[in-house]
C-alpha cells in the first residue's frame, strides 16, 4: 500500500468515527448520565466509550453500533460503582458492640505510641502475611498489588492481561478469607 491509499483509510476511518460520535453521542451521555452520580462521572465514562471505540481496528465488524456502544458504557458503569465501593481489608469493621467500632484499620495502620502497641501491630501484620501466604498465587498477587501496592485494576489487567472483572472476584476472594483469618485473631485479643 502507499502512504497515499493509507491516509486515505486513516481519513475515512476518522470520518466514520466521527459521525458515530455525532449520530450517538447526545443519547449515550444521556443513558450514562441517568445512572451515575455525577456530571463528571458521565463524561468521564463517555470519553472512556469513545476511547474503546477508537480503539476497534474494523469498525465494520461491529454488526449493531448502538447496541456495541450501550453495552461497553453499561460495563463501564459498572466499572465506576466498583470503583467508588471497593471491597476492602483495612475498611472492614469486624468488631461487635463492646470493642467501641475497634476495626482492624485502626491495628495496622495505628501510629504506635507504646511498646504493646507496636507488638500488636507487628503480630496483626505477620498474621495477614502469613494468610497471604495461604491464598492462590493469583488471588494473593491481586491483593498485593491493588491493596498494598496501591495499583488499579486497569493497572494489573494491562500488566497481566487478565480482564479486570476477573481480577475483582480474585481479590474479594482473598479479602474475605483475610478477614475471617484476621477475625480469629482479633477476638482473640479483644474478647479475653
Amino acid at each position: 500500500m502507499t502512504n497515499k491509499m493509507l491516509i486515505t483509510m486513516a481519513e475515512n476511518r476518522e470520518r466514520k468515527i466521527g459521525g458515530i460520535i455525532n449520530e450517538y453521542s447526545n443519547r449515550l451521555f444521556g443513558f450514562i448520565q441517568k445512572r451515575v452520580p455525577s456530571t463528571a462521572d458521565a463524561e468521564d465514562i463517555t470519553q472512556e466509550v469513545w476511547y474503546q471505540l477508537s480503539r476497534v481496528v474494523e469498525l465494520d465488524a461491529i454488526e449493531q453500533i448502538s447496541g456495541w456502544l450501550f453495552r461497553v458504557a453499561r460495563n463501564r458503569i459498572t466499572d465506576n460503582y466498583r470503583k467508588q465501593k471497593p471491597d476492602l481489608l483495612l475498611d472492614a469493621n469486624i468488631s461487635n458492640e463492646a470493642d467501641d467500632n475497634f476495626d482492624f484499620k485502626d491495628i495496622l495502620m495505628a501510629d504506635t505510641v507504646s511498646p504493646e502497641d507496636e507488638n500488636l501491630k507487628e503480630i496483626f501484620w505477620k498474621a495477614l502475611f502469613e494468610a497471604l501466604d495461604e491464598l492462590p498465587e493469583n488471588q494473593k498477587n491481586v491483593f498485593v498489588w491493588n491493596e498494598l501496592e496501591d495499583q488499579t485494576f486497569q493497572e494489573i489487567s494491562d500488566k497481566t492481561g487478565i480482564n479486570i472483572k476477573t481480577l475483582i472476584s480474585r481479590k474479594r476472594y482473598a479479602v474475605q478469607y483475610l478477614r475471617t483469618q484476621l477475625k480469629t485473631l482479633y477476638d482473640e485479643f479483644f474478647e479475653s
